[in-house]
C-alpha cells in the first residue's frame, strides 16, 4: 500500500519499465459535516506529468502546483508505464490525464488513483 508520496516515488522506480506520473489536483466543493464524514463534491484544476526523476518531494510538488493555484485540496496520481526501457512522453500522457479529468468528472471509481491530501495523508473517497 502507498502510504506516503515517497512510498509512491519508490514504487514508480521499481517497475519494469520507466514511468510518467500523472496528477490531478481537485479542489473540494460544499465540504460539511454529514454523520460525522466530510461530504462535498470535487472539481478538477489542473494537471501535470512528471518523471519520477524530476520530483524531490510532495512538498516541492505541492509548492509548484501552489504557484499556479493554491485552490487545491486533494492530488490524484496515477503511473503510466513506459516500453522498451524508455518512460512514455508527456504526449503519451496527455490522453490519460484527460481520462483522470473525465473518472472524476463523471464520478467513476477513482480507486485506482492514489489520493492525497494537502499534508501528504493518504484519503480514501467513497462516491456519494
Amino acid at each position: 500500500m502507498i502510504a506516503s508520496f515517497s512510498d509512491l516515488l519508490a514504487a514508480a522506480a521499481s517497475q519494469p519499465e520507466p514511468q510518467r506520473l500523472l496528477f490531478l489536483f481537485a479542489s473540494a466543493d460544499g465540504q460539511g459535516k454529514a454523520k460525522g464524514k466530510q461530504r462535498g463534491t470535487l472539481q478538477p484544476l489542473m494537471c501535470v506529468d512528471k518523471l519520477p526523476a524530476e520530483l524531490d518531494s510532495f512538498r516541492a510538488l505541492a509548492d509548484e502546483a501552489d504557484q499556479i493555484s493554491r485552490d487545491w485540496d486533494f492530488v490524484f496520481i496515477a503511473g503510466l508505464n513506459g516500453a522498451n526501457g524508455q518512460p512514455p512522453s508527456s504526449e503519451d500522457a496527455e490522453p490519460h490525464l484527460n481520462q483522470m479529468v473525465n473518472d472524476l468528472m463523471g464520478g467513476h471509481n477513482m480507486a485506482r488513483y492514489v489520493v492525497l491530501d494537502r499534508q501528504e495523508n493518504p484519503v480514501m473517497l467513497q462516491a456519494g
